[in-house]
């Protein structure tokens, strides 16, 4: 029979190295959550990679890309932490929670492994006994663990399961998006656009006009774009400027490609960034326009007589693209569900303003309605 408060760990230590023992024991818990906020930091940033998670931003304090930091994440653990040890208040009213986190790791450590070995083509009979040998001790310690499930083991399902629904949210609204057509060929409405920088019937927005697109086909561009150009309110400049960024592997390349679509009329600019360099899209872009000013590729004086006379240098005006869940569609209750949480947290992440680093007295940002679902209304005319 045990005494209370006796621990095995500590009680087979001999008497004196029971402080050793102790201080090992720290250093090891010490260690083991450093492993887990670095892990936690690159977890997020795979995800967001695979468009699995909000865009938050990474700070590189080294040069390997590995070695990363992000603020928003360090924050949620550091709630998360208080908020744990608030509730359970002793580490022994944790036991049941992190028994049962840890079973459910093995588990899913093992489904994942055995996907591995399904894409490496390894024989079936192989993994279907590597299955049943290890999903039948893992299975049989889950079933240990769920007895201790109200004594605390519900919170390991209620923090995975929020940091799952929030995966599962961004993976299924990019899908419900992907109903949208998000991009058209560029060379469609290049004359309209030209028709429109000649037209003087519709007055100047711009002298430049610059959106950030994410085609990485320079034949390809937005329908967002496309809209704000053309049809929401058709927005007539001298110079549109289309510009993209490449995040690389690299640490510190800082390259750009200029391709003329319309000379001096319609200008791609591609990006080529290291992932420490950071992209400070305003700046950067001001270096391209010197450059292409002093090759005499472009001309950036200001077309209104009254300034141009005096080669005073056009405006220029960035546009940023918010999407909107538009009231026209008609999604089933469970799609609305997923649409309006995922705008709620895409409004708490990083957004492109802030993203690319561009002055917020030379940005417009402009709501872009989505609309995936159209509602198909009948009306009927009568006569008086």
């Amino acid at each position: 029979m045990l005494e209370t408060g006796f621990n095995p760990f500590y009680g087979v230590m001999p008497g004196w190295f029971l402080y050793f023992g102790i201080t090992i024991a720290t250093a090891a818990a010490i260690i083991a959550s450093q492993a887990l906020i670095s892990g936690s930091f690159t977890l997020i940033s795979e995800s967001m990679r695979l468009n699995l998670w909000p865009k938050f931003r990474i700070v590189y304090p080294t040069e390997a890309r590995g070695q990363l930091f992000i603020p928003a994440i360090n924050l949620l653990l550091f709630a998360g932490c208080i908020g744990i040890v608030l509730y359970f208040k002793k580490a022994s009213n944790m036991e049941a929670a992190y028994g049962l986190a840890i079973t459910l790791c093995m588990i899913a450590t093992s489904i994942l492994f055995a996907n591995y070995l399904v894409q490496k083509r390894v024989k079936p009979v192989l993994i279907y006994l590597y299955l049943i040998v290890y999903l039948s001790i893992e299975l049989s310690f889950l079933w240990a663990n769920m007895e201790k499930f109200t004594h605390g083991g519900y919170v390991t399902l209620i923090v995975g399961g929020g940091l799952f629904f929030v995966m599962y949210d961004w993976f299924r609204a990019r899908k419900i998006k992907n109903r949208y057509v998000e991009f058209v060929r560029l060379d469609q409405y290049v004359p309209q656009i030209q028709e429109l920088s000649n037209d003087k019937t519709v007055p100047r927005y711009a002298t430049h006009l610059v959106y950030m697109t994410s085609a990485d086909i320079e034949k390809e561009i937005e329908h967002k774009i496309i809209y704000s150009i053309l049809f929401k309110k058709p927005k007539r400049a001298d110079i549109y400027w289309f510009v993209h960024v490449d995040t690389l592997d690299d640490p510190y390349t800082a390259e750009y490609k200029v391709t003329h679509i319309i000379p001096n009329d319609i200008i791609r600019v591609d990006f080529r960034l290291g992932f420490r360099v950071e992209p400070r899209i305003d700046l950067l872009f001001r270096k391209v326009v010197e450059d292409l000013v002093i090759n005499h590729e472009v001309n950036v004086t200001s077309r209104y007589e009254s300034l141009g006379k005096n080669n005073i240098v056009g405006d220029f005006q960035f546009i940023v693209m918010e999407k909107y869940l538009s009231q026209d569609n008609e999604l089933s209750f469970w799609e609305k569900i997923i649409m309006k949480f995922h705008f709620l947290l895409k409004g708490i992440s990083l957004s492109e303003e802030k993203g690319f680093g561009l002055d917020p007295g030379k940005v417009v940002t402009e709501k872009f309605p989505l609309i995936v679902a159209p509602v198909d209304i009948k009306i009927k005319r009568i006569q008086e």
